[in-house]
């Protein structure tokens, strides 16, 4: 036989597409030729492959012609991975293997010189694409067996060697090999949101009711938060634990998250699949391309995506590069990520929470009334500070709150704080309203409803509406705006559901208590709120 088939797959994005890698060896002039928009390390492949077959003792074709297609021909195709699949149909195609063999199977493995296996990135979402197009089986290199048995019904044979791997196939006893080298340069795991349900408690912050109430609603909905405030008031400590009041992932979630950071080769394999919402915190110095993804040759997913429904905390906002602070656009504005480069375009899912904290001023010691007077800061340099967070991003801000440190009047010594499980134990049982209630639809929570849906589907009530539209057209909120502000209520009704043990329905009460959230005001979190001084809000109460 000089013809033969294997399959792998290839990576675009988190989105998978399984590549017949065709290998013809016949008569002509000697050579090999590698089609089918192969990238430079692909196309060095072939010498890889040649040399491995070689020292595994299994020789090549070196007297005819090989050529080897990757189909479809018109797919961009990028990586080192390929080069175990080359390799078998190569062996098919010069009667070294069975073709019976490569039926329904997959290939994934760099190969070296001397026919070991080396780890490739992406071996998940690799696994889950070959699955979802009749692959059974799949071949893989054996540090990375684990993360391809997490896709259900696979049969997964994990080799150290070429040479093991043709001897699964043909039904031979396994030869010995040295084990599989680790991925050079390793990166450091982020925190995965195990560690933080040990390490963190919200109940280790006193006071901060306000804050508290507005985090709970953020973690109901899945809302965008701003805090701002004067140095040391607890911005931090607040964003560090909101993950602990998030509920455990959604099977849905674990699956598309685990293959996220398998796609940016930050997954351990040993500890299984991603079960915790994830908590990433890059340094106001992180690049663009870190932030979002990119880099050269293959887009790798950013910490955006890598903190997908768990939270993306920015501190020093303000001090960020303003072409990453406008690149939060589409993110929190769709949930999703576009990556282009020249010959592709990579969309990556980014549904985590994105919380955001600022000093008011440079200086970090500005707080309204007299204790501002300690703030060193020009009036112009203050402003200058502030706009650094545009419009246009401000307004895709669900949640707005000024943390003010607790004193020991705000403390109420006669109510300890709320642990952080008995309010996670509220916020889960506030989203399986929503998954009940957007079953069939293709959003899980009320930041994500779209907005016509709003209006025709899960609109708040007549009377909230018609003043909340009154207060757009006088130009206190903006279209969007409004939008964001229904979902609030939504997340509002859908906690007060909870907490009174009868069914809410989102109305001027929730809606008032929308508006306090996303422009700041004071709030109490009992479910009824204290009257304020707001001209918005009196002209939603009328």
């Amino acid at each position: 036989m000089s013809f033969a088939t294997a399959h792998s797959v290839a990576l675009n994005g988190a989105l998978g597409h399984l590549i017949d890698v065709q290998v013809d060896v016949s008569a002509g002039q000697a050579g090999v030729t590698v089609v089918g928009r192969a990238d430079a390390a692909l196309r060095e492949g072939q010498e890889r492959v040649r040399m491995a077959l070689i020292n595994s003792g299994y020789g090549w074709p070196s007297a005819k012609r090989t050529t080897i297609l990757l189909s479809p021909a018109d797919l961009p195709k990028s990586g080192t991975h390929f080069d175990l699949a080359i390799a078998a149909a190569v062996l098919s195609a010069c009667d070294a293997l069975d073709a019976r063999a490569l039926v329904r199977t997959a290939f994934i493995g760099e190969l070296t010189l001397s026919g070991g296996l080396r780890p490739a990135a992406g071996v998940l979402p690799m696994t889950l694409a070959a699955a979802e197009r009749g692959i059974r089986r799949v071949v893989v290199p054996e540090p990375q067996t684990e993360e391809a048995r997490m896709v259900p019904d696979m049969e997964v044979i994990g080799a150290r060697s070429l040479s093991q791997a043709v001897a699964v196939l043909r039904g031979e006893d396994i030869p010995g090999a040295a084990p599989v080298a680790e991925r050079s340069g390793s990166p450091l795991l982020a925190w995965r949101g195990e560690e933080r349900l040990e390490e963190f408690d919200l109940a280790d912050l006193h006071g901060m009711e306000d804050e508290k109430f507005a985090l709970e609603v953020a973690a109901v909905g899945g809302h965008a938060l701003l805090l701002s405030g004067p140095k040391g008031c607890g911005k931090t400590s607040l964003a560090e634990r909101l993950p602990t009041i998030l509920p455990d992932l959604t099977p849905e979630e674990s699956l598309e998250l685990t293959a996220l950071h398998s796609l940016a080769g930050v997954l351990d394999p040993a500890r299984g699949m991603i079960r915790r919402p994830p908590f990433a915190a890059p340094h106001h110095d992180a690049s663009k391309a870190s932030l979002i993804g990119g880099g050269s040759g293959t887009v790798r997913p950013g910490e955006i995506s890598r903190a997908h429904a768990g939270v993306l905390f920015l501190d020093e906002f303000a001090l960020f590069r303003g072409d990453v602070i406008e690149a939060l656009r589409q993110p929190l504005e769709s949930g999703e990520i576009t990556v282009a480069r020249r010959e592709e375009s990579v969309t990556l899912p980014a549904r985590g929470m994105v919380v955001l904290a600022a000093n008011p001023c440079p200086c970090g010691d500005y707080a309204p009334g007299p204790a501002g007077n300690r703030c060193t800061c020009p009036e112009r340099v203050r402003r200058d500070y502030r706009r650094k967070v545009s419009g246009p991003i401000a307004d895709r801000i669900d949640i707005t709150r000024h943390v003010v440190a607790a004193t020991p009047a705000s403390v109420d010594r006669f109510r300890p704080p709320e642990k952080s499980g008995v309010v996670r134990d509220r916020v889960a049982a506030a989203r399986e309203r929503q998954r009940l209630r957007f079953a069939n639809s293709s959003w899980r929570l009320n930041s994500q409803i779209p907005a016509p849906r709003l209006k025709d589907t899960f609109p708040v009530s007549d009377e909230a509406r018609r003043r909340l539209d009154r207060i757009t057209f006088e130009g206190h909120l903006s279209a969007r705006g409004s939008v964001r502000v229904q979902r609030l209520a939504w997340s509002i009704a859908d906690l007060r559901s909870i907490r009174r043990g009868e069914d809410v329905s989102p109305g001027v009460t929730e809606v008032a208590t929308a508006l306090r959230l996303r422009f700041g005001e004071p709030l109490a979190a009992e479910d009824v709120l204290r009257p304020i001084d707001s001209t918005v809000v009196e002209a939603v109460h009328g």
